[in-house]
């Protein structure tokens, strides 16, 4: 079945069909859910709570794009999970500036192909990445995720996040110079990539997982 026949079965009762919207879509969900909660335990454990709370919903679905649906789903499901863990952030949920500068994506995000020997680097740039990513606030964070990792565009993020398309390409210019200034702190990686990029070599693919 189609994906929209599968939605329309679901929604009059039929489990097997949910069943394979959830094989459709797990893997999306748990890629963004780890990426938020940098732990894989929390992660399925947001996914399944995503799933249950879409199947309890399903009534509510008046079309439109499914998967951003359940991308909001999830994203509250995240942000929930943040909440309860009681972290020290270092910025609210919601910027309390938004500026309206728009930075491209770094080449340090972009995903090439690796070069066996720079694997270490590589692995070590990806670890100062992911640490990078978890001080970034919440909102901050997933709109890095969606827009550089998952590979939606500016309007699909907003409606994810349920913000104006301003206000996503503003977070996006603030996270991603904040992920590059925690880099440049903790990490003296970042030359060694540009370096590189001017060599001729490919940088490693980092975030892509």
């Amino acid at each position: 079945m189609n994906p929209t026949t599968l939605i329309q079965s679901a929604q009059a009762g039929d489990l097997n069909a949910f069943n394979e919207i959830v094989l459709q879509y797990q893997e999306r969900l748990f890629n963004i859910a780890a990426r938020m909660l940098e732990n894989p335990a929390s992660a399925e454990d947001a996914v399944q709570n995503a799933f249950i709370l879409a199947y309890r919903s399903l009534s509510n679905f008046r079309g439109g794009s499914f998967d951003f649906w359940l991308l909001r789903i999830l994203k509250n499901v995240c942000y929930d999970e943040l909440r309860r863990r009681k972290r020290h952030l270092t910025c609210p949920l919601e910027p309390l500036i938004d500026e309206d500068e728009e930075f491209e994506t770094p080449l340090w995000l972009t995903d090439h192909a690796q070069n066996p020997a720079r694997q270490a680097e590589a692995a070590e740039l990806s670890q100062a990445i992911s640490t990078g990513l978890q001080r970034l606030s919440p909102g901050h964070r997933l709109v890095l995720i969606l827009i550089d990792i998952d590979g939606c565009d500016y309007c699909e993020a907003a409606d994810i996040a349920g913000v104006p398309v301003g206000t996503i390409k503003s977070r996006l210019a603030r996270a991603r110079l904040k992920l590059r200034q925690e880099l440049l702190r903790s990490s003296d990686l970042l030359p060694g990539v540009y370096a590189n990029r001017k060599n001729g070599l490919t940088a490693p693919a980092l975030l892509c997982g």
